[in-house]
């Protein structure tokens, strides 16, 4: 038995809620997720290009099977308007089977 798990969430963030709509509605358009949160407003304090920042942003949770994660980073940086997106992956270790179960169907590539 494989020690990864079978399920994600995977974190992103953008600098609008426009934005953070479109990636949501496009990540489960393409089936790459099963479902996105969007997040109000949360303010991230970043050093970028030598200077520290601190700027409102738009976090996504995507839920997502491990299968799917390999598209829906790649569906995270063609999309994303950030030149370095934050895409961090979180194990789901434990569910509701049925949940998980729908997750799995709505990512399933076909």
């Amino acid at each position: 038995m494989s020690d990864e798990p079978r399920f994600l969430t995977v974190l992103t963030t953008t600098g609008s809620e426009e934005k953070a709509r479109e990636l949501a509605a496009g990540a489960v358009r393409e089936r790459v997720a099963a479902c996105a949160q969007i997040s109000a407003p949360v303010t991230s304090v970043y050093r970028w290009e030598g200077a520290v920042q601190n700027d409102p942003e738009w976090q996504v949770l995507f839920k997502t099977s491990s299968a799917r994660y390999e598209a829906l980073e790649a569906y995270i940086d063609r999309e994303h308007d950030y030149d370095v997106p934050e895409i961090i992956a979180t194990p789901v270790v434990r569910g509701g089977e049925a949940y998980l179960a729908w997750v799995e169907e709505e990512t399933s590539a076909g």
